[in-house]
């Protein structure tokens, strides 16, 4: 893991050579989202279908203290998980059609109240979502095993 993460200011970019990587890096990401903004952010998670955004995910729950399985939201749009270092809202926008259906299901108060909330495919509800804190965006560069993936990170 790169050392100099915190210290490199609004963005870094950085190599992630297979899954063991990305998971590392989110529970790195995961440290720093808690001392910077105290456990409260909005993170916007980019990429395409397979770009690794929920093993990230799974990644820095895992470095918050989550021990159980961590599951991708698509079907459900919200999976929260609450640890004794965070709270942690994970959505999947991915099938959201108009963003006002985030309004009927009580998404508001979720946004507004504590944890961290990430967000997979937030271009789905961009007319909703408040401006992010952080962007994550992950893309693939080799599709052979291990997998491997850039990840750029810019800090609002």
């Amino acid at each position: 893991m790169d050392k100099t993460l915190e210290s490199q200011g609004t963005s870094w970019r950085q190599h992630l050579p297979d899954e063991a990587a990305t998971v590392a890096f989110g529970a790195r990401l995961g440290e720093i989202l808690q001392s910077r903004y105290g456990g409260r952010a909005v993170v916007f998670l980019r990429g395409q279908l397979g770009a690794g955004k929920t093993t990230l995910v799974r990644g820095l729950l895992k470095g918050l203290g989550h021990t159980g399985v961590v599951k991708s939201p698509t079907y459900t749009l919200l999976e929260p998980y609450n640890m004794s270092a965070a709270e942690v809202f994970h959505f999947d926008l991915y099938r959201v059609n108009d963003s006002q259906e985030l309004e009927f299901v009580g998404f508001d108060e979720i946004i507004d109240g504590p944890g961290l909330k990430l967000f997979e495919w937030p271009e789905k509800a961009a007319d909703w979502l408040p401006h992010p804190d952080v962007e994550v965006s992950l893309e693939v560069v080799t599709q052979t095993q291990p997998v491997s993936r850039e990840v750029a990170v810019v800090f609002s």
